[in-house]
């Protein structure tokens, strides 16, 4: 038998080491996977890839052996031979300079050895903020079968009778702190019972976002994105997705036909309603990338005018995941939107999504999910901006501002580094009012720091004291989807690569109209001419230096030029 005849090879028999002979490659394989106790029964049976993301290092993720154990129970209940392997972990919190900068390092280490390893299809278990995404990429450029199963939200804790999620309690109570309303005492305490339990955060943060764009897109099962990572639904949902691996090894279908333009609108429109997380534009915009789709922010704006926010979670609500999927979870969303919805994209299940909706719908608590008739907020959260400022665009979240600030004139109050913004956010003898405009440069993609979620700047000590809750915030970098206040993010071009945001200085005045979608740095051309523009250095060596040659910019989802489907040419970088 040999791999050039015939039908396509499955099972061991997929993607043969090179020895010049393919018989006795398999032969050598066969022996080799007998080696680790497995019977000559189960090595002829198709075989499951189980991408394992488990890592010291990622807290969200510590449930994954009890996972991936119960995906391995649905492989072999439905016939086949579940073998899991390690990818990259990202945990949010454990990286530096940013887990950004290695979402695609991971998209690469998923996508080379889905192709590389003997899988009829895989099963992607990820969770943290840049995981899913990672997998997603990966897993669409790879074109094999394969299908997710997200970590699930943690449960909220306790404190003086209040429920706590991480992070928008993060915030808030580090606000609070800096504000000198809590002490160091109150601090430690409430530090203690932010995070209680394994999964993602309890908040409509990234991760919540991006599970829920993955049940959209038809990448995970139906009903699994809002399942909390400790519940016993979340097990069944592992071995539930096992056995759907299987069937999609038998019969398809692949990433391609899954991940369409409609699929990606779809996902879109739930983001808006959701009031999603800044950071799952970035992350869409890439995934829709592999798959050869481009996203336009002006489309984008037009989608969140038709789409209200229906679901009433923190960082804008007073609700967390947990309550979500209790509630009704994604289905009863998506049910909501159906008028609005392309029906006909498939899922991994091989139904559509139309059937999906077609399915018995369970109740609906209307506390936590509004109808379409009566929504929370008639347009949806995010919007994109553009200007003299943001020629390539910037994202603002609506949902999680103050209105009051969606029209303003201000004077920027310009720090040019994350460490200048360190050094002095706090000084007493900062030039600052609250209707002042902080500007952050240098902090977005091609930036050292890698575009961190440093878009979230502080209110300044002395206004924090005074009562000041929020003011307008710009910058190149991005934010955790669970911060909220008056924030424009990802201004494109960033500044590192001499966008206008580089020559912005203290004192100039710039206007921000959410109403017109416009972002102006009020200078005029000739002035800002004559300001220069900065030369970041280019790391020597390694993955720093193959990021600071290969990112694109955010208006493009930050992925690397050469792993999209259709790579930009020179001048559209």
């Amino acid at each position: 038998m040999t791999e050039q005849a015939g039908p396509q090879p499955t099972g061991l028999a997929r993607g043969l080491t090179n020895y010049g002979d393919p018989d006795f490659a398999l032969y050598l394989r066969r022996s080799f996977a007998r080696s680790m106790g497995y019977s000559t029964e189960l090595l002829a049976r198709p075989v499951i890839g189980i991408a394992d993301t488990y890592s010291g290092f990622n807290n969200c993720h510590r449930h994954f052996p009890e996972l991936v154990a119960a995906v391995k129970r649905g492989v072999l209940a439905e016939g086949g031979l579940p073998v899991s392997f390690p990818t990259i972990s990202l945990g949010e919190v454990f990286l530096s300079p940013t887990s950004l900068m290695f979402r695609n390092l991971m998209a690469i280490d998923t996508e080379e050895m889905i192709r590389a390893q003997p899988m009829d299809a895989v099963v992607l278990v990820g969770g943290c903020d840049k995981t899913v995404p990672a997998q997603l990429m990966g897993a669409i450029s790879a074109n094999r079968p394969a299908i997710g199963l997200v970590a699930g939200p943690m449960m909220t804790a306790r404190w003086l009778g209040e429920r706590l999620g991480a992070c928008t309690d993060c915030r808030r109570f580090w606000a609070r702190y800096r504000a000198g309303e809590i002490d160091d005492a109150e601090i430690a305490e409430i530090e203690g019972n932010l995070a209680t339990t394994a999964g993602t955060c309890a908040v409509m943060g990234t991760a919540s976002t991006m599970a829920a764009i993955a049940e959209t897109l038809g990448m995970i099962l139906p009903g699994t994105a809002a399942i909390p990572a400790v519940h016993a639904d979340r097990l069944r949902a592992a071995e539930a997705t096992g056995r759907a691996a299987i069937r999609l090894a038998r019969s398809g279908p692949t990433p391609d036909r899954i991940v369409t333009a409609d699929a990606v609108e779809n996902a879109l429109r739930v983001l808006m309603a959701i009031g999603g997380s800044t950071n799952a534009v970035l992350h869409l915009t890439a995934i829709a990338g592999r798959a050869g789709i481009d996203i336009d922010l002006r489309r984008l704006n037009k989608i969140s005018d038709e789409t209200p926010v229906l679901v009433d979670l923190k960082p804008t609500g007073p609700h967390y995941m947990e309550d979500l999927f209790a509630a009704g979870g994604v289905g009863a969303v998506l049910r909501e939107l159906r008028p609005l919805l392309n029906l006909d994209c498939l899922t991994v299940t091989g139904a559509t999504l139309g059937e999906r909706l077609d399915g018995p719908a369970g109740p609906v608590d209307r506390n936590v999910i509004k109808p379409l008739a009566e929504p929370l907020q008639p347009v949806g959260g995010l919007v994109a901006l553009f200007g003299s400022l943001a020629p390539g665009g910037a994202i603002f979240k609506r949902s999680a501002a103050d209105p009051k600030l969606f029209e303003k004139e201000g004077r920027a109050v310009v720090f040019t580094s994350l460490e200048d913004l360190s050094a002095r956010i706090d000084d007493p003898a900062l030039d600052v009012t609250p209707d002042d405009f902080l500007v952050l440069q240098n902090a977005g993609p091609l930036s050292p720091s890698g575009m961190p979620e440093a878009g979230y700047l502080p209110i300044p000590a002395k206004l924090a004291r005074a009562g000041v809750k929020d003011m307008i915030r710009i910058s190149d970098a991005r934010m955790s989807g669970t911060a909220y206040g008056s924030i424009v993010l990802h201004v494109t071009p960033d500044a590192a690569s001499g966008g206008p945001l580089a020559k912005v200085r203290d004192g100039d005045r710039i206007r921000l109209s959410v109403r017109d979608r416009r972002l102006d740095l009020l200078v005029p051309p000739e002035e800002l001419a004559r300001r220069p523009a900065p030369s970041p250095p280019v790391p020597a060596r390694g993955y720093a230096r193959l990021y600071r040659h290969e990112i694109l910019q955010a208006d493009r989802g930050c992925d690397f030029n050469f792993l999209r489907k259709y790579p930009l040419s020179p001048e559209l970088r």
